[in-house]
């Protein structure tokens, strides 16, 4: 499956919100690290006083990397690569993590908000077309705090935010005007197999409710003259073994309660990685009859915008 249909139109500048707004935004998001609910595993503990969440994540933001990536979806990569800045840590404790490494053991440097904005600056010098934030939501104040001031630089690229969705809400709604493109997972459709594999609680809810704020804010995806993301969303799903991530309910809730012109990156990449080989239900990679499985519930529910992948056999 390709992109079947997309807008193309130029979009007139970056912030649909003044400086000035962004500044209060950055700030409101700032105080919330005093007892922090940046997420929904809402841990109450004081970041700004060296205190650490179920994340992991303390007062400083933890950079794994940040450089220009042409493995994301094509409207993200385009031809010069997205400016892709990975974050250490994740609200998520998925035993499966192909980024462990980073995500669970926390490898990376930690920098502050005029280092985070460097990036971006950098970023944006060295051709990419968009700023790409990879697991940020534990960042989020840090990120609104160096946007600040990498605008004050001339920073103008559309920002992606590239989350787990496993997201709040009600943070969530501070980036409004702010992100261009959303690129969420919708991991799993049952709460229980989320709490098992993840340590998640309510992630169904969590992330459905957070998909339909995200798709309230940028709507289905929009392309510049090149056919660049400058803003929309798109879900990804991970297709797991034995039917764990429930694509049937997920994507019935895409088309049902989104709109069937969402785009979709049906990912057929799962292999056991971190702990998986202890899990026997994920100690193995998918079957073509799986993911051909998935496939069909796309053209079910009249899904197709979007990216499939080729299926290697082991």
């Amino acid at each position: 499956m390709t992109v079947c249909k997309v807008v193309k139109m130029m979009l007139p500048g970056y912030l649909k919100i003044s400086r000035e707004e962004l500044a209060r935004r950055a700030a409101k998001a700032w105080e919330m690290l005093r007892s922090c609910d940046l997420c929904p595993n809402d841990c109450g503990v004081n970041r700004l006083e060296g205190q650490v969440g179920l994340c992991g994540a303390g007062a400083a933001p933890r950079v794994a990397s940040h450089n220009l990536h042409l493995g994301e979806e094509p409207p993200i990569s385009g031809t010069r690569g997205s400016g892709t800045i990975f974050f250490s840590h994740c609200t998520l404790k998925c035993s499966y993590c192909q980024n462990w490494p980073i995500s669970q053991n926390g490898n990376g440097e930690d920098t502050d908000i005029p280092g985070l904005a460097g990036m971006m600056l950098e970023l944006k010098r060295r051709g990419a077309h968009n700023v790409n934030f990879v697991t940020p939501t534990h960042y989020m104040p840090h990120i609104l705090g160096a946007l600040v001031l990498a605008v004050e630089d001339g920073f103008d690229l559309p920002i992606v935010y590239n989350t787990s969705g496993y997201e709040a809400a009600t943070a969530l709604r501070l980036l409004d005007g702010i992100v261009d493109v959303y690129l969420p997972d919708m991991r799993y459709a049952c709460d229980s197999v989320a709490k098992r594999y993840s340590r998640a609680k309510m992630y169904s809810s969590f992330n459905r409710a957070a998909v339909k704020e995200m798709f309230r804010q940028v709507g289905t995806l929009v392309t510049d003259e090149e056919g660049n993301a400058v803003r929309g969303l798109i879900i990804r799903h991970l297709v797991l073994p034995g039917g764990l991530s429930g694509t049937d309910e997920v994507l019935r809730f895409v088309s049902d309660e989104l709109n069937s012109d969402v785009h979709v990156s049906l990912m057929d990449q799962y292999f056991p990685a971190y702990m998986a080989d202890t899990v026997p239900e994920l100690a193995r990679k998918i079957t073509y009859q799986e993911y051909e499985t998935a496939m069909g519930l796309l053209d079910a529910y009249g899904l197709h915008e979007g990216w499939l992948q080729e299926h290697e056999d082991v």
